[in-house]
């Protein structure tokens, strides 16, 4: 399961955390796997969305540096660490699924090129991955935005434009991107904060 992994890279390099998993109304034994590998567990009794059980899980979090990542397996673990040191000199970074083993999902790849292109256009800055699940910031620059942040899937699209528009900092890791565990939903089930 994702929460070894992610405990793992977090413990190998000496890095106090907690993670947190949401389990937003999911028909599968998420709930308990993550309690079983010792995850604090939020439970939403209805699916709220993604962006609801982000919101859930960084208000919840004991520490003011949140990195949140997809539960599909999808995200490299190995690389949060890199994202949490990118942080002493930006506001936000991002994983951006710009690495080596990053598998094309051809039918959606003009649709993600035009919307990336309008972002950048609207942000005035170059944006490699606009809607990566794998993230790292700081509660408060996050929290001030929760009116304006969907609690569907633009969460990370929204986030990424708010912080830019404003100014913030905003940097790119590279990452590669797996293949997802498990069958993709139309609505989320879960997420992990950490």
């Amino acid at each position: 399961m994702q929460v070894e992994a992610v405990r793992s890279a977090l413990g190998s390099n000496g890095i106090e955390h907690e993670i947190i998993v949401v389990d937003d109304g999911s028909c599968d034994r998420t709930a308990e796997e993550a309690l079983r590998a010792h995850a604090r567990v939020l439970r939403h009794s209805e699916n709220r969305g993604y962006g609801s059980a982000l919101k859930a899980g960084i208000l919840a979090a004991k520490h003011d540096t949140i990195v949140i990542s997809d539960a599909d397996g999808t995200y490299p673990s190995d690389q949060i660490p890199h994202l949490i040191a990118e942080l002493h000199t930006a506001d936000m970074v991002v994983g951006a699924r710009t690495g080596a083993d990053v598998p094309h999902s051809w039918p959606r790849k003009p649709a993600k090129w035009v919307l990336g292109w309008l972002a950048t256009r609207i942000a005035g800055h170059p944006i490699p991955d606009l809607n990566s699940g794998l993230r790292a910031f700081r509660r408060d620059c996050v929290k001030q935005y929760f009116p304006i942040l969907s609690n569907r899937f633009s969460f990370t699209t929204t986030l990424t434009l708010a912080l830019l528009a404003d100014d913030y900092r905003v940097v790119y890791h590279p990452i590669d991107y797996y293949r997802r565990v498990g069958n993709s939903k139309i609505v989320p089930g879960t997420s992990w904060i950490s």
